[in-house]
Parts: structure tokens; C-alpha cells; sequence
């Protein structure tokens, strides 16, 4: 939905973006190593006593060499991964236009688990969840719908955000009248027929969310987990809000360049 962020923050909406998880499962091992690589020199070019921090990257690269498939990392590499994550995260939204204190890292902690095989979700992420939510108080929230997700990470995240409005619609006011729409990612989009709510979007924005994509440097090329498509995740975008587009002029509707595509979630109250 970046096309759709972009227009939100453009605009001057009131616009928070929320990371639910550290996303430190899918970095490289090697662009960890890289990271770490910088701060030994760059602490060395500017005399810094860096004793501590070549010990501890001898220690990620003896582990790394000697890793097994499916080994957890090391706390270390773990951290250094999520940092990796949060980086990019920060130099996408801010490209987007959003100010720092408008950006959340909540590193969940069903997530922490440092392998593929995540922790069971607690009240502890549902808590962590509803502590934002009443902070933000939004009338609109965007999720990732896309349960086609090969790691499985985003129905996870997307019950956990439906849990906590579910249980702050029975006391809040706000919450009772937010609205959740969900979008797709990287796999399948919606069906013509279930699309509610369809933004346009110009070469000009499919251009601005292409670039705000390419901050996340980790998930280019060739990402952990990509799935059974070969193309890029923004090849992926573009091409599917190409076609959703297409399926709309085909229907008769406006000729757009692009379209983003977003279900609405219907409360059972």
C-alpha cells in the first residue's frame, strides 16, 4: 500500500506506521557480517577504542562459518539483524515523508524466537498492540491481509491487530468507530469483485513507492523468503497494481497508470 502511504502523508493526514515484529529472521547472514564489518572501520578511522566490538565480530564470523542449516542465531547476530530491519524501515517511512516520532518498532514477542518456527502469540503481543492503538487512537488502520505469506508471519500479525481492536471496541468509543482495511503484499491480490475501496495511482507515485521500497536494501535481489516468484517484491507490486488497474479499465472504469487494492473487515459485534 505504499502508493496509497504516500498519498496519506502528502495530504497531511495524521499518518502512523507501526512494525510489528523485527523482521530479523530474513537478513543475510552476510549482510549482518557487512553491517558489523563498518562499525570495526569506522570506529578504528575515527580512534575509537574498538577492542570489545572486534571480539565480537570474530565471534559472529567464527559462529556464521561453522552455521548449521536451521541454527538459531546468536543473540548478537539477532540484534544486529533487527537493526538491519529497522534501519531501512525508518529511511522508507521518512522517504514517504513521515517525522520519526510517527514511526513504531514493537518487536513482538511471539517473533523472538530466532528461528522460521515463531513462539505461540500471548496476551503479552495483544497487550503490547492495544497499548499503541490507545496511544495513536487512528480511525483508520492498514493491515497486510496477505495469508499467502510463505513464512506465515502476517495472518499471525494481522489476528494479533484483530484481537486487540476486538476487545478495545467493547469499551472505546474510537474504536468502535475505526475502521480496518486490509491490503495484500507480495503474493495474490483481492478478487475484482472483493475489492471495497480502490486507490489510483500515477507513474509519478508508482515511481515514489518503487524508490521507498528500495530502502529496504536486505529484502532486494533475492529475499530469505520469497515464495515460488522469482520476481523482486517490487517487480511483483508494480506489475499486480498494474493489473488491478487494467481489470478496472477493462470494466469501463478510468484508464490509471496504477491501482492498490483494500478489503474492508467486517466486526462480528
Amino acid at each position: 500500500m505504499g502508493g496509497t502511504f504516500i498519498r496519506l502523508v502528502d495530504q497531511k493526514h495524521d499518518v502512523h506506521v507501526a512494525y510489528q515484529t523485527s523482521g530479523n529472521t530474513a537478513v543475510w547472514d552476510d549482510d549482518a557480517l557487512r553491517f558489523v564489518e563498518f562499525n570495526v572501520d569506522f570506529t578504528e578511522k575515527m580512534g575509537l577504542d574498538n577492542t570489545h566490538l572486534k571480539d565480537l565480530y570474530n565471534r559472529m564470523r567464527e559462529f556464521i562459518d561453522h552455521k548449521k542449516p536451521n541454527q538459531v542465531d546468536t543473540p548478537e547476530i539477532q540484534t544486529v539483524k533487527g537493526l538491519i530491519r529497522k534501519g531501512e524501515a525508518i529511511a522508507g517511512a521518512r522517504y514517504c515523508g513521515l517525522e520519526d516520532d510517527h514511526i513504531h518498532f514493537q518487536a513482538l514477542p511471539f517473533y523472538e524466537s530466532g528461528k522460521n518456527q515463531k513462539n505461540p502469540v500471548t496476551d503479552a503481543d495483544i497487550e503490547l498492540t492495544m497499548e499503541l492503538l490507545q496511544q495513536v487512537k487512528p480511525e483508520q488502520v492498514f493491515a497486510a491481509g496477505d495469508f499467502e505469506d510463505p513464512h506465515g508471519t502476517h495472518i499471525v500479525c494481522f489476528n494479533i491487530i484483530l484481537a486487540a481492536l476486538t476487545r478495545l471496541r467493547k469499551t472505546e468509543a474510537w474504536a468502535q468507530d475505526c475502521w480496518l482495511w486490509m491490503y495484500r503484499g507480495a503474493w495474490h491480490e483481492f478478487e475484482t469483485h472483493e475489492i471495497e475501496m480502490a486507490v489510483p495511482i500515477s507513474p509519478q507515485e508508482l515511481e515514489r513507492k518503487r524508490n521507498a521500497i528500495f530502502k529496504h536494501q536486505s529484502q532486494k535481489d533475492r529475499a530469505v523468503f520469497p515464495g515460488d516468484d522469482s520476481r523482486e517484491f517490487w517487480q511483483r507490486a508494480e506489475d499486480r497494481n498494474r493489473e488491478t488497474a487494467k481489470a478496472y479499465d477493462d470494466l469501463g472504469l478510468a484508464e490509471y497508470e496504477a491501482m492498490e487494492a483494500f478489503v474492508r473487515w467486517k466486526f462480528q459485534d
